[in-house]
């Protein structure tokens, strides 16, 4: 089942967040947060942007959220997202499935564009990403130094909505969760 994260949830994002950030470069993280600094983040993020989390049997699995992009006023319309897959869920259409509520979830927001940051090579993401309509967008090289050696990042990029003009602003995320609108995408 898909639903929205909860402080409660912390310990298992955190469990699932250790490997990438002790073993992978997922993340550019290289020290652990904690559960507390975990429970911070899910709690500040919800204000604006969705976090969802996959769950089977009482486990959270997976959880994929949004993030603001960059903190000028001008990009309120594009924000980045992040999933993360337990080791034994892997291979199993999850990741797809959450992601594809993610990103439904940002479009009711209002939001037009979503990016996915990868480090490369990354097969897996770039996969799942392009598979999900995500465009290239550009290379950062050598931009991340974790596991004794440099890193390239690349960035995909998926228009979510044709953008208006004058664009209404974004609804945040609170809001949209009410909605019947949001609760179908829960349902399906």
């Amino acid at each position: 089942m898909i639903r929205i994260a909860c402080a409660d949830d912390a310990a298992a994002v955190h469990d699932i967040y250790v490997p990438s950030v002790l073993e992978g470069v997922a993340t550019f993280e290289t020290e652990l947060p904690g559960v507390d600094a975990m429970r911070e983040r899910i709690v500040t993020r919800l204000r604006q942007y969705p976090w969802l989390v996959w769950e089977e049997d009482g486990r959270v699995l997976a959880y994929a959220y949004a993030s603001r992009f960059r903190e000028r006023a001008a990009y309120d319309w594009i924000a980045e997202t992040s999933i993360y897959v337990h080791a034994d869920a892997r291979r199993r259409g999850i990741a797809r499935r959450l992601y594809a509520v993610l990103l439904d979830a940002m479009r009711l927001q209002g939001l037009n564009q979503a990016v996915g940051v990868i480090t490369l090579p990354g097969e897996v993401s770039v996969a799942m990403h392009e598979s999900m309509g995500f465009t290239p967008a550009g290379v950062w090289r050598s931009s991340g130094y974790k596991l004794g050696q440099w890193w390239d990042v690349g960035v995909w990029q998926k228009q979510l909505q044709a953008p208006e003009t004058p664009p209404r602003p974004v609804m945040a995320f609170p809001a949209l969760a009410h909605t019947d609108a949001f609760r179908a995408l829960l349902a399906a």
